[in-house]
């Protein structure tokens, strides 16, 4: 069976309140859903037909069969989810306070297992024969997964993307992403990344600025998320600028998984750029309607439906 996806990296059970507006040391009641940002990009394309695995590791414990129960349940060929023996499966606890503040706290101690992928276990063949392989720096962060992200880059031969997601509490060294970022951009054919992950990757922060010199780096296709300005796009010879869609927000902790999974879906399609970005940016606005993340992946009757009703 060759895949039309394989995301590879981060895995966790997010455990999120279900009182909005309430800190942590006054919550309640929590829901438990899947997690991790590969694993969520995994389930929005399963939900829009996509034949999706992840190449990832949980804790041998309660946690880490909930993560293969959940993938199996969203459509996720968990074949490439294994063990590590000593090592908890991470939570990621998180506070909503809507609009724009949802303070995320990880439980990745003493390491995560999803950061112990080896290159000599990877399944190089399915590789291979993937239609797109995405990976994230954080799998950059340490060994030995670095070598094995780096290595699944190399040899895909399509459609690679690096998902610049970077969030320095999950490095050692935090100065060390911008070197690693760089070696995976020359590996990429895609780069996707906030203004901050820009930043950090390619020195630049100013959209059109960060796009060009994604570019000079390697990948054909550079897209830029900026937060309330929508997201910019550009290959060598075009660029577009598709403005945020307006929705009431509950939890924006999902929007990019629910982004990135719409972008593999649209680049499996064939999309021209605009009708990718704008697909996309409706996906996130969805599920940054809702409470939780891979429970929240729309299909694609309800991004269509939402982007009708916007115009």
């Amino acid at each position: 069976m060759s895949f039309d996806l394989i995301t590879m990296g981060r895995v966790s059970v997010d455990v999120y309140p279900k009182q909005i507006g309430v800190p942590l040391e006054d919550v309640e009641s929590f829901g438990k859903y899947l997690g991790g940002s590969p694993t969520n990009v995994a389930v929005a394309a399963a939900k829009y037909g996509r034949r999706a695995a992840v190449i990832t590791r949980t804790g041998d414990d309660p946690f880490g069969r909930f993560v293969h129960k959940a993938l199996q349940g969203y459509g996720v060929d968990d074949r490439y989810v294994t063990a590590v023996h000593g090592l908890p499966t991470p939570l990621a606890f998180c506070e909503i306070f809507p609009p724009d503040d949802f303070p995320l706290y990880f439980y990745r101690y003493p390491k995560a297992p999803d950061l112990e992928i080896r290159p000599d276990e990877l399944d190089l063949e399915a590789i291979h024969e993937a239609r797109i392989v995405w990976a994230t720096v954080t799998g950059l962060s340490q060994e030995p997964s670095r070598e094995a992200t780096l290595r699944a880059l190399t040899e895909h031969p399509g459609q690679t993307v690096i998902d610049l997601d970077y969030r320095p509490m999950l490095w050692d060294d935090p100065g060390e992403a911008p070197h690693w970022a760089g070696l995976a951009l020359q590996q990429a054919k895609v780069a996707v990344g906030n203004l901050e992950e820009c930043e950090v990757a390619v020195g630049e922060r100013e959209p059109q600025a960060a796009a060009s010199a994604i570019l000079e780096r390697g990948p054909e296709l550079a897209i830029v998320k900026m937060g309330p300005d929508g997201v910019l796009a550009a290959t060598q010879d075009e660029m577009v600028q598709v403005p945020p869609v307006k929705i009431d927000v509950v939890n924006g902790l999902g929007a990019g998984d629910a982004f990135g999974g719409a972008i593999c879906h649209g680049l499996l399609a064939g999309w021209d750029l605009r009708r990718l970005i704008e697909f996309a940016g409706a996906a996130g606005a969805i599920v940054a309607s809702r409470i939780a993340c891979s429970d929240a992946m729309p299909a694609q009757d309800e991004v269509e439906a939402l982007l009708k009703e916007t115009g």
